[in-house]
């Protein structure tokens, strides 16, 4: 059932290659004017779920509908969706301005007004002064940013990516991340973008969907996935985290006490989607670890200290804790405590989720 407030809707959509099921019955919602990104390891069915909606895959089960209208059975030149693929597919005989106005060209829009809106769109991407060139003459990130300039002249009422950064290098592609975000803002587009890479997704996006074999396991806001994981595979996909097995000893509102396997006890305030005696793992973002001395602390987990790396903008200590072992972060400017001593590892009981096993 579609959300009132759903531009995109994926209703039951599935993807059978064979014998292999690589998206299966997903149903989600997208706003108008939202960012979301899909965000998984290879084989996940993120690439797949986009090639469905922008009508280069056929669903095998399922409908997809844009702005209340159902597009499956769509050619992909009549869905109204600008396209930026990884390999940004611009035609090298052709000079940057008549790559953005090929796709006008094939709607037949007339030479006036096809020029008009390929210099507004090569504007937009501040590439104005590069329309003669071939795309051979252009730099990657000038080409990545010719690919969009394509993807927005026609106005389309939808803007696929499907990993359009991935062939850039780390400044070129936080660079275009924030150039991207930006357009999102200025234009109120719709985007669906595709990434393996967990913090452009969590840079980028309004909501994230995280894809694990063909199934998603939450879709939530950055800071939800972040602080609020439901699923192991959440917590150890998105960034770095600790996780602690035990089981749920006792259950007081939201909150649970769990019983570690080493035989210590924690609080957790998020508990409240478990059961008594039920086996939980607890994640703690290496971040939210702080090292102490005082065994009353919150959630104080006796450890010893076994290594720490210097890496610039921080310091990550390497704990045993039992047969467990942790790593916490510590601020550059703090002492490094020595290899070898006892401390307490603490954290608040709001730091912590509980996930399933």
């Amino acid at each position: 059932m579609r959300e009132p407030d759903s531009f995109i809707h994926f209703e039951a959509i599935s993807k059978v290659f064979g014998a292999v099921t690589v998206v299966d019955a997903l149903d989600f919602h997208v706003a108008r004017g939202e960012f979301v990104s899909l965000l998984g390891p290879s084989g996940s069915g993120k690439t797949t779920l986009l090639m469905m909606l922008a009508g280069f895959e056929t669903p095998s089960g399922g409908s997809i509908h844009v702005d209340g209208r159902r597009v499956e059975h769509l050619p992909p030149h009549k869905r109204e969706m600008g396209v930026v693929f990884q390999n940004y597919a611009l035609f090298p005989h052709m000079t940057i301005a008549e790559n953005v106005g090929f796709p006008l060209k094939m709607r037949g829009v007339a030479r006036s007004e096809r020029d008009a809106r390929v210099k507004r769109a090569l504007d937009l991407v501040r590439l104005g002064h590069l329309a003669d060139r071939k795309p051979s003459q252009l730099s990657g990130g000038q080409q990545q940013r010719i690919a969009l300039s394509r993807a927005l002249v026609y106005e389309p009422k939808v803007v696929l990516m499907d990993e359009p950064l991935s062939a850039l290098d780390k400044q070129l592609r936080e660079h275009m991340q924030l150039e991207i975000r930006a357009l999102h803002r200025d234009l109120g587009l719709t985007v669906i973008f595709v990434t393996h890479d967990q913090g452009e997704a969590l840079t980028m996006s309004d909501r994230v969907a995280v894809l694990n074999r063909g199934k998603i396991e939450q879709f939530d806001t950055p800071s939800g996935l972040y602080d609020r994981p439901r699923t192991r595979f959440v917590a150890e996909f998105i960034g770095e985290t600790n996780l602690l097995a035990g089981r749920v000893a006792q259950r007081s509102g939201e909150a649970a006490t769990v019983a570690l396997a080493s035989g210590a006890s924690v609080t957790c305030d998020r508990g409240a989607a478990f059961d008594t005696a039920q086996e939980v793992m607890v994640s703690v973002r290496p971040e939210m670890l702080h090292l102490v001395q005082d065994a009353s602390a919150d959630n104080a987990l006796p450890v010893t200290i076994e290594d720490h790396v210097y890496h610039g903008d921080h310091i990550r200590l390497h704990l045993a804790c039992g047969e467990s072992r942790l790593v916490a972060r510590a601020g550059r400017r703090d002492a490094a405590p020595p290899i070898g001593s006892k401390a307490f590892a603490s954290f608040a009981p709001g730091d912590c989720s509980l996930v399933a096993p």
